[in-house]
C-alpha cells in the first residue's frame, strides 16, 4: 500500500513490520486526512510504537468513546499518554471514557486540594463489605493517577506539582479508607473513650505520613511509610466493650488490608509500617504518652532524623501537630553537633557501600552516588545541624527545604541552584521510569533503544531536543556536581584545622598526568562522512585537543539533524567558533550537545568574531519583546524570557571567547542583558499583581536597586544577581501588594524550569538583612543609614544602581544614601582603620575557603582600595561606573598616581578575567582554581587572550601568587598607611 509506505516512512519505528499492520486496520476507519494527523503525532511522539499500537486497539472498540480522530486535541492526548505509559494505555481501554473525562472538564485540568479529591471519592458506607471499599478506592485511585499522569506528559505539569498531586491523592485514600473503619468498629465497639479531669473523652487516631509521602514528594509507585498513633489508653463505650488499643489495632490494620488489597483495578499503595516505634517489633498503634517517651528515651538517631519529614496525613491533624511538637527538639540540635555530622557523614557511606556491592543492572537515579537519597540525604542533615537556631529550617520537603537553607546562607546560591536542577532532573527521571508500568523502579533501563524512548520522554521538561547521548551526560554531570557539593558541604561542617594557604595545592608536576584527551573517535567521523562529506572533511582539521569527547557527542547528535548538518558544513567560521567552544568550555559544550539548534545563535560571532555590535541585541530584544506580548500566559512569558537570557549569554561568552573580547566589556554585556531581564520580570510582575488597574512605567512607587557585580556592571556566568527594593514613601500603604511584585519578580528570574534556570536572585543587603521587610520604604532606608547602617554597608551601597522601576527615583534616592555615607564615615580619620579591620575580618573568615578573592592579595584588597579612595575623596555620586571607570576618575582626583592606577587597572583585569575563564568552564563561580591539569591549562589559555599581564613560563599558581603580591603592596601603601 503505496500511501501507507509513505506515511510510515519518516516515523522511526523500532518494529515497522508490527506498525504497518497497525496502520494497515487503522486506514480502513479513517479517512486521509486523520491518517496524515497521525503520522505528524506519531512522528513527534516519545515512542511510536506504543503511541500506534495504543491508537490501534483504543479504536477497535466501536462507540463514541473510542472515536478519537472526533476532537481537535483526543488524538493527541491520546497518543502522548500511549507512548508514555503502558499502564496508562491499560488504563484507558479498560475505561475509555476517562479521556473524554479529562479533556471535556477544565476542573480536571488544575492542581486539585485534597477537601476536593475528598469530595470526589464519595461517602463509604459501613454497611459495605470491605472488598468493594477496596475495590473502590483502588478504582478512584487509578482514575486520579491518570488525571495526574495526563496533567504530566499532556499539560506539561512541573514535578512539585505532580508530587504534590499524587500525595494528596494518597492522603484522601488514606482519609476515606480511616473514616470507613472507624466508622465499622464503632458500630460493634462503640466510641473509644479515654479518662480526664472533667469525665470520659473520645480517644483519636492519626496517621502520619513519612518518606516522601510525609516530605509531599510521592513517586507515581511509590510506597507509602506510616505510623500510627492514638489518643490514650482507655476502652470502648460498647456494646462489645474492647480496649481503646484493641480498637485502633483493627482500625489501622484495616485501613492497611484496604489500601494494599490486590483487587481488579489494582491495590492503592503498597504500606510499610516497619518505621513505627521499635520497627517490626513494635506496636501497629502507639498511645501517644508512650510515643513520646520512646523517641525521648530510646530512639535511635536515624529514627529521630526520619521524623523531619512526618506529618499528620489522616485522622486528627491536633493530634499529629501535638506529637510532633513535643519531639521536635530532639529532631533539631540547638547547638552545632559535629559528632552528629560525622555520625550522618559514616551512615551515609556504609549505605553507599553497601548498595554497591548490591547493584545489578542499570542506573540507579536514587541510589547512585549523587543521585536522588545523597541529595535528600544532605539537606537533612542540614536541616536537623541548624534548625535547632533557625525554625525557619523545618520543611519535610527537600525543594521548600533547598530554598530555605539558600535564604537563611546554610547553602550558597551556586550550591542552590546545581542541588535544585539536579534534584528536579533526577525525580522527573524517577517519575518517567515508574510511569512506564506503575512500577517501583528507580533502575534506568538496558539497551539503545529503550534509553532512546526514555531521552525523549525527558524532553518536554527538561530539553526539547535531549537525546540518550545528552541525558545520560546531564545525568552524570549531576551526580558529579551532587557528590562534590555534598563532600564539600558536609565536611566543611566538621572542624578542622585549616592553614591558610594562598592558593588551592598545586599538582604535583612529577606526576606523569595526561594533559590531553584522546582525538575523535574514527566512528564518528565516518558516520558525519557518509551524510556530510565536507563536515567530516573539516572535522578531521579541527584544532581540538581537551574537548574531542564532547565533540563526539556533537558529531552523534548532528548526523540525526540534517539541516543544521549543512548549516555547519556550509560555515567554516561558524564551525571555527564552535570548535573553540568545545576547547575551551565544557560547560558550553554541554550546553550546545543538549542544545544543537541553539548552534544557529553563534553564527554573527562567527563570522565577525571581534566585532562589538550593539545592534544585535537590540534586535534580540525586540523580537522577544514580541513573543512576550503573544503570550497569555505568566509561565509561558517567563518561558519566553529564560529562553532568550539563554540565548543572548551564549552570543556573550562566545564573543568573550572566540572573539577575545576585553573581560569588562564581556561583562558590560552581561550586566546589560541581566538589567534587561529585571525590568521584564519586574514589569511581568507588575502585570500580575496589579491586573485591573497597572501602574504606568513612570510610575514612582517601586525602585529596584542593584548592588555587588550587577551594580558595578560587572555581572558574569553564575553571578547572583544582588537587588534591594525601594518603595515610595507615597505607596506605603500599598506595601502588601508591592511586597508582592517583588516576589513574583525573585519568582520569575530564579525558578528553574524546562527552559533553565536565569540566575539566582539575594537579596541579603537590606537594612537588618534577612530579618528586614523584603520590600522598604525609601525614608526608612535614609534613616537606617543615618543612625544604624555599619561602615561596610556605606561600602556596599556605593557599588548601587537603579535598574528597574522607575529609575530617576532611585537615582535621587542612591545619591542621597552615598551622600550620608560620605558625611558619616569619608571623613573620619579612622575610616582607613575601619577599613583595614574589615578586610583583615574578611581574610580571616574567607581567606582559607576562597583565597583569590578573599584571601591575602586577593581581589578584595583591590576593591577596598577603590571604596575607601571614593568614601575619602568622592563627595560626588557616581551614577553607574565599573572598576575601569572607577579607577580614572579616582586617578583623575589625585586618588592615584599614573603608575598605581596602571598596576591597579592590570591587577584587576587579571582578576576578572582568571575568576571569568574558571566560570566559562564550569557554569558557576568557584572558589579555586582547578585541580586538574587539562583544566589549569585552559584556564591560562583563556587567561592569555583577556589579560595582559604578562606569564612569562609561570605556571598558573606562581602567576596568580605574583599578582597577588603585588596586589597586596598596593593595599598596604593606601590603606594601611592612611593615605
Amino acid at each position: 500500500m503505496p500511501g501507507v509506505d509513505q506515511a510510515l516512512s519518516d516515523i522511526p519505528f523500532d518494529r515497522p513490520a508490527e506498525a504497518r499492520r497497525s496502520f494497515e486496520r487503522i486506514t480502513a476507519r479513517s479517512t486521509p486526512e486523520d491518517l496524515d494527523r497521525l503520522a505528524k503525532l506519531l512522528h513527534d511522539s516519545p515512542d511510536p510504537d506504543a503511541g500506534l499500537s495504543g491508537v490501534d486497539r483504543f479504536t477497535i472498540a466501536p462507540g463514541e468513546t473510542t472515536d478519537l480522530f472526533s476532537a481537535e486535541n483526543r488524538l493527541g492526548a491520546a497518543i502522548r499518554l500511549f507512548s508514555h505509559s503502558s499502564y496508562l494505555t491499560e488504563t484507558l481501554l479498560r475505561s475509555p471514557e476517562l479521556l473524554s473525562w479529562y479533556l471535556d472538564d477544565p476542573q480536571q485540568q488544575r492542581l486539585r486540594s485534597k477537601p476536593e479529591l475528598r469530595t470526589e471519592l464519595g461517602w463509604l458506607s459501613p454497611l459495605a463489605d470491605e472488598e468493594s471499599i477496596a475495590l473502590a478506592l483502588a478504582r478512584f485511585k487509578r482514575m486520579q493517577l491518570l488525571r495526574i499522569a495526563a496533567r504530566d506528559v499532556i499539560d506539561f505539569a512541573m514535578l512539585p506539582e505532580v508530587a504534590l498531586e499524587l500525595s494528596n491523592l494518597a492522603d484522601t485514600i488514606l482519609q476515606g479508607a480511616l473514616e470507613y473503619m472507624v466508622r465499622k468498629m464503632t458500630a460493634r465497639f462503640g466510641r473509644p473513650l479515654s479518662p480526664a479531669d472533667h469525665g470520659p473523652i473520645e480517644s483519636e487516631i492519626v496517621v502520619l505520613a513519612l518518606g516522601k509521602h510525609g516530605g509531599r514528594e510521592l513517586n507515581y509507585s511509590s510506597d507509602i511509610d506510616l505510623m500510627f498513633l492514638f489518643t490514650d489508653e482507655g476502652e470502648t463505650s460498647g456494646p462489645i466493650v474492647i480496649t481503646n488499643k484493641e480498637f485502633f489495632t483493627q482500625v489501622a490494620n484495616g485501613l492497611t488490608d484496604l489500601v494494599s488489597r490486590i483487587t481488579p483495578e489494582g491495590i492503592c499503595y503498597r504500606v510499610d509500617l516497619r518505621l513505627r516505634p521499635e520497627g517490626s517489633v513494635g506496636e501497629v498503634v502507639v498511645p501517644l504518652r508512650s510515643a513520646i517517651d520512646y523517641y525521648h528515651r530510646r530512639a535511635r538517631d536515624w529514627e529521630l532524623q526520619m521524623l523531619i519529614k512526618a506529618r499528620p496525613a489522616a485522622g486528627s491533624a491536633a493530634l499529629g501537630t501535638l506529637f510532633l511538637d513535643s519531639v521536635r527538639p530532639l529532631i533539631y540540635q540547638t547547638s552545632t553537633d559535629f559528632s552528629m555530622i560525622e555520625r550522618i557523614s559514616e551512615t551515609r557511606d556504609r549505605i553507599q557501600e553497601k548498595l554497591r556491592r548490591r547493584s545489578r543492572g542499570g542506573t540507579d537515579v536514587k541510589l547512585a552516588r549523587g543521585g536522588i537519597r545523597d541529595i535528600e540525604f544532605m539537606v537533612q542533615c542540614l536541616q536537623r545541624l541548624h534548625g535547632g537556631r533557625d525554625a525557619w529550617l523545618r520543611s519535610s520537603g527537600t525543594l521548600f527545604a533547598l530554598h530555605r537553607l539558600l535564604e537563611k546562607g546554610y547553602l550558597s546560591m551556586p550550591d542552590y541552584a546545581q542541588l535544585s536542577a539536579a534534584y528536579q532532573f533526577l525525580r522527573i527521571l524517577e517519575h518517567r521510569l515508574q510511569l512506564e508500568e506503575n512500577r517501583q523502579t528507580h533502575t534506568l533501563p538496558r539497551g539503545a533503544r529503550k534509553l532512546e524512548v526514555l531521552s525523549n520522554k525527558m524532553r518536554d521538561l527538561i530539553s526539547p531536543h535531549m537525546s540518550r547521548e545528552s541525558m545520560e551526560l546531564q545525568m552524570r554531570l549531576h551526580f558529579d556536581q551532587v557528590t562534590e557539593i555534598y563532600e564539600r558541604v558536609i565536611h566543611s561542617q566538621e572542624p578542622t584545622a585549616i592553614d591558610s594557604p594562598l592558593l588551592h595545592q598545586p599538582l604535583d608536576e612529577s606526576e606523569d598526568l595526561p594533559v590531553l584527551a584522546p582525538p575523535i573517535l574514527h566512528g564518528q567521523i565516518l558516520d558525519i562522512e557518509r551524510h556530510a562529506p565536507a563536515l567530516a572533511e573539516a572535522v578531521r582539521s579541527l584544532p581540538i585537543l581537551w574537548g574531542s569527547r564532547r565533540m563526539e557527542l556533537l558529531l552523534n547528535r548532528l548526523v540525526s539533524m540534517p539541516s543544521l548538518c549543512a548549516e555547519i558544513e556550509n560555515s567554516k567560521p561558524l564551525l571555527a567558533c564552535v570548535a573553540d567552544l568545545f576547547e575551551h568550555s565544557p560547560y558550553l559544550a554541554e550546553h550546545l550537545i543538549s542544545r544543537p539548534e541553539d548552534i544557529k545563535r553563534l553564527k554573527a560571532v562567527a563570522e565577525s568574531p571581534s566585532e562589538e555590535n550593539p545592534s544585535l541585541f537590540d534586535h534580540a530584544r525586540a523580537e522577544v519583546s514580541e513573543e512576550l506580548e503573544a503570550q497569555s500566559s505568566l509561565s509561558g512569558k517567563s518561558d519566553c524570557l529564560r529562553r532568550f537570557y539563554r540565548h543572548e549569554m551564549l552570543r556573550i561568552l562566545a564573543g568573550s571567547i572566540y572573539g577575545r573580547r576585553p573581560i569588562f566589556h564581556s561583562l558590560g554585556d552581561t550586566s546589560r542583558l541581566a538589567d534587561w531581564v529585571i525590568q521584564t520580570a519586574y514589569r511581568l510582575a507588575v502585570d500580575e499583581v496589579f491586573p485591573n488597574s497597572p501602574p504606568a512605567p513612570e510610575d514612582p512607587s517601586m525602585q529596584v536597586i542593584a548592588m555587588g557585580r550587577l551594580g558595578m556592571r560587572e555581572f558574569d556566568l553564575g553571578s547572583d544577581a544582588d537587588i534591594v527594593f525601594f518603595l515610595d514613601d507615597g505607596a506605603a500603604g500599598d506595601h502588601d501588594r508591592w511586597t508582592q511584585v517583588a516576589e513574583r519578580l525573585i519568582e520569575i528570574i530564579s525558578t528553574y524550569t524546562r527552559e533553565g534556570f536565569i540566575f539566582a536572585v539575594d537579596t541579603r543587603l537590606r537594612p537588618m538583612g534577612r530579618d528586614g521587610e523584603l520590600v522598604q520604604i525609601a525614608s526608612r532606608y535614609k534613616r537606617y543609614f543615618e543612625e544604624i547602617a555599619e561602615p561596610w554597608e556605606a561600602v556596599t551601597y556605593m557599588k548601587a544602581r537603579t535598574v528597574a522601576g522607575n529609575i530617576p527615583r532611585g537615582t535621587n534616592s542612591l545619591n542621597e544614601l552615598q551622600d550620608i555615607g560620605w558625611h558619616r564615615w569619608g571623613m573620619d580619620t579612622e575610616l582607613a582603620r575601619l577599613l583595614v579591620e574589615m578586610r583583615e575580618r574578611i581574610e580571616r573568615e574567607q581567606g582559607a575557603s576562597h583565597p583569590i578573592k578573599s584571601g591575602p592579595g586577593g581581589y578584595y584588597d583591590l576593591d577596598f582600595i577603590l571604596m575607601y579612595l571614593r568614601l575619602k575623596a568622592a563627595g560626588v555620586f557616581f551614577e553607574s561606573l565599573n572598576t575601569p571607570e572607577r579607577i580614572a576618575v579616582i586617578h583623575s582626583t589625585g586618588g592615584l598616581d599614573a603608575a598605581e592606577a596602571e598596576e591597579f587597572y592590570a591587577n584587576a583585569v587579571f582578576f576578572r578575567a582568571l575568576d571569568h575563564a574558571c566560570r566559562v568552564m564550569t557554569g558557576h563561580s568557584t572558589s579555586r582554581i582547578p585541580a586538574d591539569r587539562a583544566h589549569r591549562a585552559i584556564v591560562q589559555e583563556l587567561l592569555s587572550r583577556w589579560s595582559q599581564t604578562p606569564a612569562d613560563g609561570k605556571s598558573l599558581p606562581e602567576l596568580i601568587h605574583e599578582v597577588q603580591l603585588k596586589t597586596r603592596r598596593l593595599f598596604g601603601k593606601i590603606l594601611r598607611h592612611g593615605r
